[in-house]
């Protein structure tokens, strides 16, 4: 049986494939937390996903998670964390964007919300703060094959 993040992680390397201009490496990071993966050698992805049908969309992270995404920063040249919000859409955040909203001092249980109308950008905010911004579902592919080319 298909586990749930099989499913939604699956979303992602797919657009990743098929928006690729060269072909790409990817390997997990960590297997205990099955959310971390390296993207060639130098990014790290770390997903995070809601089956929820519909805005707003939570996701909860606990002290191990941000943990995780520290120690991929700390390792990687780039860092995004990516939440797929059920069968909307995805969400990209650089590790800058990310500390805007968590920020450094990890509590137990931290969370992050994205929302949006139809057709409009997402509005995210977590424990720590809100973007000033809106994010935009396109941003995905942009933000991460920008840092592919950059980091070839």
């Amino acid at each position: 049986m298909t586990k749930d993040y099989e499913f939604y992680h699956g979303v992602v390397f797919t657009k990743l494939i098929h928006c690729a201009r060269e072909p790409i490496s990817l390997k997990t990071y960590s297997a205990d937390s099955k959310a971390s993966y390296i993207l060639n050698s130098a990014i790290g992805l770390y997903i995070k996903h809601s089956t929820k049908r519909l805005s707003p969309w939570t996701f909860s992270f606990q002290k191990e998670h941000q943990d995780e995404i520290q120690e991929l920063k700390n390792s990687l040249k780039e860092v995004f964390l990516i939440l797929v919000c059920g069968d909307d859409g995805i969400v990209t955040l650089g590790f800058a964007e990310l500390k805007k909203i968590l920020d450094e001092s990890h509590s137990d249980t931290e969370w992050i919300s994205a929302s949006r109308t139809p057709r409009k950008e997402y509005k995210v905010k977590g424990s720590d703060g809100t973007l000033s911004y809106k994010v935009s579902h396109v941003d995905f592919i942009d933000k991460i094959l920008k840092a592919v080319e950059t980091y070839r």
